[in-house]
């Protein structure tokens, strides 16, 4: 598997860790034209948003408790 392949495979597979969303498949032909820094750019950014939405759930975890006690 080349490195590209494997970058575009992770993309699929971060896609599909996202609570709320459906199985993703990701042709790998659509990101081809991309280069690798593309491709990890994109990994970043996925990361960002799973670490972003992972701080909200906690937020809102820590007011609800706040809100029940």
């Amino acid at each position: 598997m080349s490195k590209k392949e494997q970058l575009i495979l992770d993309i699929q597979n971060l896609l599909n860790t996202h609570e709320k969303v459906t199985i993703t498949a990701i042709n790998p032909h659509l990101l081809e034209f991309m280069d690798e820094n593309t491709l990890k750019s994109i990994i970043g950014s996925l990361l960002d948003q799973k670490e972003v939405s992972k701080e909200d759930d906690i937020e809102w975890l820590e007011q609800f408790k706040k809100e029940t006690i």
